[in-house]
């Protein structure tokens, strides 16, 4: 896959009903589903449910999805091979008496929802990065951290820093890619299993981290010299606003994260 496909960090100018929403919206429902998929297995279902309508309510196509899933499929399978091989149950499939491991159908379940609960996570914030520009998102975190600032926490400083952080994901990796593609062209191959794509990448690694250094510290002359962090109050030209939409959307998100463990509840009685 060319690393110029990862689309966590990358911006899809869109007019979807998603897009439209307030970035703050946006901030609240992720972290509510999200933490609502890891809390409890009663929750874990309509957290999917809501990842999904969010996905295709953002006009997306399902290459987008499997782009953004593809770079954590190692991630999602060490997950469930942990699980299964240390879950507690009876013996499934497989045992190794030396690590004194055994793989059972319990551990398989979890490994299941873990994996479940990660790929909910993953897709929500690349759906929030997707929708949404970096100018907005930094405002809209400054202005959800801004009652921390009576205490001494910096909220500009801190938005500035998550929001340039996620701005150079794709910025590194189409940098990285521009990299490979130089070295192809030179003669260079790539070609080969996992492991030896790994070993063979490592040659863009100084490259790519002089080209970071490079980027950052003109970054940081860039934003001195709009005198930013000067100590005052930093104004946006457009400012965040509620609308009826944004109302909509957080009161239904609350109905059905709320409707599963209600009824849950409500059956056990």
């Amino acid at each position: 896959m060319p690393l110029r496909d990862i689309t966590l960090g990358r911006y899809i100018h869109g007019q979807s009903t998603i897009h439209r929403l307030d970035p703050r919206t946006k901030l609240v429902c992720v972290l509510a589903i999200s933490i609502t998929a890891f809390a409890s297995d009663s929750g874990l279902l309509p957290a999917a449910c809501l990842a999904v309508v969010a996905f295709v309510a953002a006009g997306l196509r399902l290459a987008t999805f499997a782009a953004t899933l593809r770079p954590f499929c190692w991630l999602l399978a060490f997950t469930f091979a942990v699980h299964a091989a240390m879950g507690q149950g009876e013996h499934f499939l497989l045992y190794v008496p030396f690590f004194d491991l055994t793989v059972t159908r319990e551990g398989i379940i979890v490994g299941l929802l873990m994996g479940l609960r990660l790929t909910i996570a993953i897709t929500l914030a690349s759906l929030l990065t997707l929708t949404t520009t970096p100018s907005k998102l930094t405002d809209a975190l400054e202005r959800m951290l801004r009652p921390l600032r009576r205490f001494g926490f910096p909220n500009q400083e801190f938005a500035m820093m998550v929001t340039i952080s996620i701005r150079f994901i794709p910025v590194l990796m189409d940098e990285a890619e521009r990299l490979r593609r130089a070295q192809v062209s030179r003669g260079a191959d790539f070609s080969g299993g996992p492991l030896q794509r790994a070993r063979k990448l490592v040659p863009l690694v100084v490259p790519l981290f002089l080209s970071a250094f490079d980027r950052a510290d003109r970054l940081s002359l860039a934003m001195e010299s709009r005198a930013y962090g000067c100590g005052t109050e930093r104004t946006t030209y457009r400012r965040l606003s509620f609308g009826q939409l944004d109302l909509a959307t957080l009161l239904a998100t609350a109905a059905c994260l709320l409707s599963s463990p209600t009824l849950s509840l409500l059956s056990h009685q």
